[in-house]
Order: C-alpha cells, then structure tokens, then sequence
C-alpha cells in the first residue's frame, strides 16, 4: 500500500496501460480519478470504476478531453472539488500515427500535438495549481522518441517532445517539491498495438513472420504487458522515487540492437 491515501489522475484510462496504471495505483492505496475523454468510452471507464469498487478500492469515473486547456483544467477542478486535494497526476492520454513525409497534413499535425504534448502540457499545468509538496507527475512518453520507425515521424516527434518538457519542468516543480517524470514504454499487448503493430514492421520485412521479428528484436522475445507498464509508473509516483525527476524511465524490454540495425 504504497499510496495508501493518495488521490491520483490517470487521463485516458478506460483502456490499455492507463486502465492497468489505475488499476495499479488503486491496488497501492490510492483514490483514483479515471478519465475517458467521449461518451463512447464512458462505459468501460464506468465498468473499470464498478470492478475497482467492488475489490475495496476507491475510485471514480471523470469525462473530459485533455486535447482542450479548458477541459484540463475542468477536470482537475473537479477532482480536488471531489476528493479535497490532487496528490499525483499519470499523463497516459494519447494517439497513434503512421504516414508518409508527403501525405502529412496541418490537420494531421494538430490532432496529434494537440493530445499527446499540448494534452500533457496543459494538464500538468491544470494539476500543478493543487499538487502539494511531494506531489507526483509522470507523463507518458514513447522508445519510439529514440530509434527510427518507418513513417512515424509525426507521433516520434509528439513524444520526443514529452521527454524535453519533463527535463525542463523539472527544475521548475521542483522549487514546489514536486517531481515530474516520463514513462516510455515500448511494445505492449493492449487493444492499441493490435490495431497498429503490424505498422511499426519495416516494408521490406512485411513477408518476415512477426514471431521471427519479435524474436530477432527482443531480449525477453515478447511484448510487454501492461501491467509492467503499470508497475514502473507506480515507482516514479512513490516515496521510492523522491530524488527522480526530469527524467524518462524507458521499458523498452523488447527492442534491442537488432531494432537499430534496421535504419
């Protein structure tokens, strides 16, 4: 019980590793805010406060679009209106994106900094107004920040650019004794990478069965879980973690040289 106590934000955490870090840090004491950010997703967010509630744990379901400041802020709002305070902000919201250098539009490039670095930034400000001294903030980066992925440049920048805003948070927060971190995660078995893993294979080894690539890429020959994902994010928002900040945490279990000797 790590967080016995604590009042914790997971945005985009209806599904995948955000449903796994809520689950976490419930599991670890803490009251848990789940945010899900349409109507659509209100059900599964519903569902996961339901199944938290019914194992003792505390927890409960806030609707709002992080790609929007106003919404941010709304729902820190009404979280600290709730709960009395904010202790710890998990940044997890976010999109995918594949597409060629010619095809990428100012349509393209606007959703996707909107959620995954205008999202992180603006809800990091919105809780930063509540987090006391020893409040917690990981946003959630990507390895894919770190190597050369085929016609990924538009999401590799958005979470490149979450690694460069902890950095410089840091020293910034950390006059308030607040800590700010990344986690950066690589293959993990969620609904997300079913739909866009085949994507992340090179052109040229579409014919390789993705067994075979897993097993020439991966020191542990496996995706990670998210529930292992989960795990790493509960270091960085406990007491364990009081002297890290600014920094990106990667769990890229499953890339390797052999990743690299593909650029």
């Amino acid at each position: 019980m790590k967080l016995n106590g604590k009042i914790a934000v997971v945005t985009g955490a209806s599904r995948g590793i955000g449903k796994a870090i809520a689950t976490r840090l419930a599991s670890e004491g803490a009251i848990v805010a789940i945010n899900y950010r349409e109507d659509a997703k209100a059900k599964p967010a519903e569902a996961l406060v339901s199944e938290l509630n019914s194992k003792g744990f505390k927890a409960q379901a806030f609707r709002a679009d992080v790609s929007k400041p106003t919404e941010c802020h709304t729902l820190l709002d009404d979280v600290a209106k709730t709960f009395g305070r904010v202790d710890i902000l998990v940044s997890n919201a976010g999109i995918e994106h594949f597409g060629k250098l010619e095809e990428i539009t100012a349509q393209d490039f606007e959703r996707v900094f909107s959620v995954n670095v205008a999202g992180q930034l603006f809800v990091t400000q919105a809780a930063s107004r509540y987090l006391p001294s020893g409040g917690r903030i990981v946003l959630t980066s990507s390895v894919s920040a770190q190597i050369s992925i085929f016609h990924h440049t538009l999401y590799a920048a958005s979470k490149a650019a979450v690694s460069a805003m902890v950095l410089n948070l840091a020293p910034e927060l950390g006059e308030r004794g607040i800590t700010i971190n990344a986690i950066a995660p690589g293959g993990t078995a969620t609904d997300m990478a079913k739909e866009n893993g085949k994507l992340y294979t090179h052109p040229a080894l579409q014919n390789v069965s993705p067994e075979a690539l897993l097993k020439s890429k991966a020191s542990l020959q496996r995706l990670a879980q998210p529930e292992e994902i989960a795990a790493a994010v509960t270091f960085l928002v406990s007491d364990d973690a009081s002297y890290v900040t600014g920094s990106t945490l990667a769990v890229p279990g499953f890339l390797t040289s052999a990743e690299k000797s593909l650029r």
